[in-house]
């Protein structure tokens, strides 16, 4: 073991592990257990996570902003903690589906929470290793109490799951156990965490069946350790916990020799030496060695090299005292691709702002996120906050400042649009968090003061922002291959119909003449290049209309013309919500979520399409579907979500499945989808056609603008 020392690795003390308790918000009663993970996390299962918020038990989607409660038990007492799902691995069956209820086993199950509590809140963690056959083991309900150990042996390992059988004394594994730990008194460690158990068989009634010698007698299963760091690591969970183990290094890469010589010359002395480690160990929450002796300087810049915050801690450490060398230290750092942004304090600090921060305004990050940081590419949503702001956290500085200087990296921009959408004293907490980020950094004052007043402009344009320009157009069938039209343009004053005889029918270059003549009759708009938005009103029959497709085919014209090319074009079916008027308030609640709300995918072709109510149903959060399933069941999957309120739906016209459309579509935010799709479609018709081969459907139907009252065909069939 070098001079840095992972705490609570160490051989066990026979004391057993530390039992978090996870609550339910409804009544406060054991949902299950969790093993404190780190300075501020502990590790549950995801099911268990779910029980705590109300959820259905094997919900897949993480829980996002909501938050629950964890007890642990200190050296003088237990505390109650507020605490959020910082990363999540949604429960699975084996061949990757969903878990169904009555399902005995599945793969996943994990979620790593976020404490909110003050620096030493909990003991260190337990040591941790592999789950092997024949291991003693025991397990505790999620309330602590000591009496409820039970002792299991590990009977099998299958791969991501071991199964464990019971003593025939004592206490049994039961509901309230669910992710806590399994401890190894031989190996003073846990191996794994507690999953599920086997109940005996009960009749058709449910009760249980009299006992037989025949039943299954207190058999659970488990996750082994093992398959907890396969899940956990490649996320960064578990980045810094061997920091004694510097064989991976490579001492011949360029930051090291770069980072020796920083440290030599900003600690010179044996004694600067060692008091910057006992410091730097303490900041990054790892033991140190001797009290006296220093550890080796290529030990020393070893730890840098392996800790991802351990550089970002020693440049806070050093900065007031020695700026020049600092800089150094971080310009070398930089050749590194471990090193992160943030020290621990730092990181810290910004979870604990972020937890005032009012919820409306944290569900406007990924909003804030792709308007700070348009100039470089953001990583999708991961799902969680925290997933979010580690990926920020890994991109690269904006091109503003002048050769040389510090660039401003896009977390603090981030930061500085966030702020701008708060209440005056969270918005100064906020600022003064990226000012001390800045400083320890060597940023110039002036580059991050730009990018605050870019955050200011931008909320100003929020807050006196002109809605975008819009003709809508009713399409109706007048026999083969023409259509009557009914127009109207909305400038953003309200509406306003510009089309003069309603009972004229035209063929589809004609018609979309007819719509060229009043586009070009707008004043510019302001957003995308002056094109206004081309919203299709159609009944339910003619969703998919290739109205988009058409072209205004003049003899002589120098350019096509063909509508969904040159203006973003959505349809909408305003029949749908007009006859289940029901759903309008889940219309304009999911509308108001739209950029912050879920997006559920259909791709089970066998799926039964009232499956689909049933889910949205339960997913009011959801404000985007993709519907990638051939046209039989497409059609009546769009038609639902339409109908029950879902604003956005995406679909390919086409008949190929999968669709390139909803895979390349995933990557577009929502509120840019009609511009996404208005792109893809050129490139559809151009030179890059065989890279985009779909013919995209967008479906939109925005609560905050109105549309006229229609008189539409009657639907053959309800949806």
């Amino acid at each position: 073991m070098g001079w840095f020392k992972q705490i609570g690795t160490g051989p066990g003390d026979g004391a057993g592990p530390r039992v978090a308790t996870v609550r339910r918000t409804a009544d406060g009663k054991t949902a299950g257990a969790a093993v404190v993970l780190g300075v501020d996390t502990v590790l549950t299962c995801a099911h268990v996570v779910n029980d705590a918020l109300g959820r259905s038990m094997f919900e897949p989607r993480p829980p996002r902003l909501d938050e629950l409660f964890v007890e642990v038990k200190g050296a003088r007492k237990t505390e109650q903690y507020p605490a959020r799902v910082a990363h999540w691995i949604e429960p699975r069956a084996r061949d990757g589906g969903a878990v169904r209820d009555g399902d005995g086993e599945w793969h996943g199950d994990l979620a790593v929470l976020r404490i909110d509590a003050p620096p030493g809140w909990a003991p260190a963690p337990d040591r941790r290793t592999a789950m092997v056959p024949g291991q003693r083991v025991r397990a505790w309900h999620g309330s602590g109490h000591s009496a409820t150990f039970a002792d299991l042996r590990v009977a099998a390992l299958d791969g991501p799951i071991g199964y464990l059988d019971g003593e025939g004394t004592g206490m049994a594994v039961g509901p309230g156990y669910s992710g806590g730990p399994l401890w190894s008194e031989q190996d003073g460690a846990v191996v794994g965490l507690v999953a599920a158990h086997f109940m005996p068989p009960c009749d058709a009634g449910g009760a249980p069946l009299p006992h037989s010698p025949q039943h299954l007698i207190r058999r659970s299963w488990g996750i082994p350790w093992q398959r907890i760091e396969a899940e956990l690591r490649p996320l960064g969970v578990l980045l810094g916990e061997d920091a004694e183990d510097s064989e991976d290094i490579d001492r011949d890469e360029p930051a090291f020799g770069m980072l020796v010589n920083a440290v030599r010359n900003a600690l010179p002395s044996p004694y600067s030496l060692g008091d910057t480690a006992r410091q730097l160990a303490l900041a990054c929450d790892v033991g140190q060695g001797s009290p006296v002796s220093p550890p080796p300087i290529e030990e020393f810049v070893t730890f840098l090299l392996r800790h991802p915050r351990a550089l970002a801690a020693f440049s806070e450490i050093l900065r007031p005292r020695n700026p020049a060398a600092t800089d150094r230290l971080l310009v070398a750092g930089r050749l590194s691709p471990t090193p992160l942004l943030l020290s621990p304090r730092e990181r810290h600090r910004l979870h604990q702002l972020l937890r005032k921060v009012d919820r409306p305004v944290l569900e406007r990050i990924p909003e804030a996120v792709r308007e700070a940081a348009k100039r470089v590419t953001v990583p999708a949503d991961g799902g969680t906050l925290d997933v979010l702001l580690d990926k920020l956290e890994e991109l690269s500085g904006d091109g503003y400042s002048d050769d040389g200087e510090v660039r401003v990296p896009a977390l603090l921009r981030v930061v500085e649009y966030v702020a701008v959408l708060c209440p005056p004293p969270r918005q100064a907490e906020l600022r003064l968090w990226s000012d001390g980020v800045r400083v320890r950094l060597g940023i110039p004052e002036a580059a991050l003061r730009e990018r605050r007043s870019d955050a200011q402009d931008w909320s100003r344009v929020l807050r006196g922002r002109a809605p975008r320009k819009r003709v809508l157009v009713q399409v109706a069938r007048a026999g083969r291959g023409r259509h009557r039209l009914r127009i109207w343009c909305d400038e953003g004053t309200g509406l306003r119909q510009v089309s003069a005889d309603s009972s004229a029918s035209y063929a589809a270059s004609r018609a979309a003449r007819e719509l060229l003549r009043v586009l070009e009759a707008l004043t510019p708009s302001a957003q995308d290049g002056g094109r206004p938005l081309v919203e299709v009103l159609v009944d339910r029959a003619d969703l998919n209309l290739p109205v988009d497709e058409w072209a205004a085919q003049v003899p002589g014209e120098v350019v096509p013309g063909v509508l969904g090319v040159e203006f973003p074009l959505v349809v909408h079916c305003p029949e749908l919500l007009r006859r289940h008027e029901r759903f309008l308030p889940d219309w304009r609640e999911r509308w108001r979520q739209l950029d912050s709300g879920e997006t559920l995918v259909v791709s089970d072709p066998t799926q039964d399409p009232h499956q689909i109510y049933y889910e949205l149903m339960g997913r009011l959060d959801t404000v985007r579907v993709s519907v990638d399933v051939p046209p039989g069941p497409r059609d009546a999957i769009v038609q639902i979500c339409l109908a029950v309120g879902i604003p956005v739906v995406v679909w390919d016209r086409g008949r190929d499945t999968p669709s390139h459309v909803t895979k390349h579509m995933s990557d577009v935010a929502t509120r840019e989808l009609p511009d996404g799709v208005r792109i893809y479609r050129a490139n559809a018709r151009g030179t890059r056609a065989p890279e985009f081969p779909g013919r995209p459907v967008l479906a939109w139907a925005d609560a905050d603008r109105t549309v006229p009252r229609l008189h539409l065909s009657e639907p053959q069939e309800s949806a």
